[in-house]
């Protein structure tokens, strides 16, 4: 039998190398601004957080991944800001404190050609501690599944390469016993297809 915490390295592991293997196979880079229609995957980013720096679990950085898809449709009278991206993500720490995979919808608002901002819903598996008594070092999640919010602000920069700075918020929101919760805040480095 595979433990909660395997399963979560194996699933790290197929997101990165998902990711890896999308960026080989995309097509060569372009400029700045709106890419081709095509394909399922708009854009992967990975980067590195600093891992709840106000909670016991502070004092380490996390790996971090994202998967944005294409909007599944978009009207032809509805602003792209209102149609959310799907995605998949995922949070590892190194250092054993708690990582987590994630899935939800991303909204991105346009500010200028390059400059946009983003928010994010959705829900989180954690390989965290979920009781009310926990080790010293680490947060009290209260539950296995957590809700999971984002924000973001990027810069499209040339040859389709983006680079967002931001944090993400995951909280039971008081379904469970204990909600300590956890809060990372990093950049990434991403490429759009």
């Amino acid at each position: 039998m595979v433990s909660g915490m395997e399963t979560l390295r194996r699933l790290l592991a197929a997101g990165l190398c998902l990711m890896a293997g999308s960026a080989l196979a995309a097509d060569p880079p372009v400029l700045a601004g709106p890419r081709p229609a095509g394909g399922w995957l708009a854009e992967a980013r990975l980067g590195v957080a600093a891992h709840d720096p106000w909670s016991p679990e502070a004092g380490s950085a996390t790996l971090t991944g994202l998967l944005l898809f294409r909007r599944p449709f978009l009207p032809a009278s509805a602003p792209a800001a209102l149609v959310p991206l799907p995605h998949l993500g995922f949070s590892a720490n190194p250092v054993g404190k708690t990582s987590h995979a994630h899935a939800g919808l991303t909204w991105q608002v346009e500010l200028t050609a390059r400059l946009f901002v983003e928010g994010s819903l959705g829900a989180a598996f954690h390989d965290g501690r979920t009781g009310r008594a926990v080790p010293a070092g680490r947060n009290a999640l209260g539950c296995r599944a957590l809700f999971r919010e984002a924000a973001a602000i990027g810069y499209r920069l040339e040859g389709g390469w983006t680079v967002t700075a931001g944090l993400e918020h995951l909280s039971n929101a008081g379904r469970c016993n204990a909600n300590r919760g956890l809060t990372n805040v990093g950049v990434m480095l991403g490429y759009r297809f």
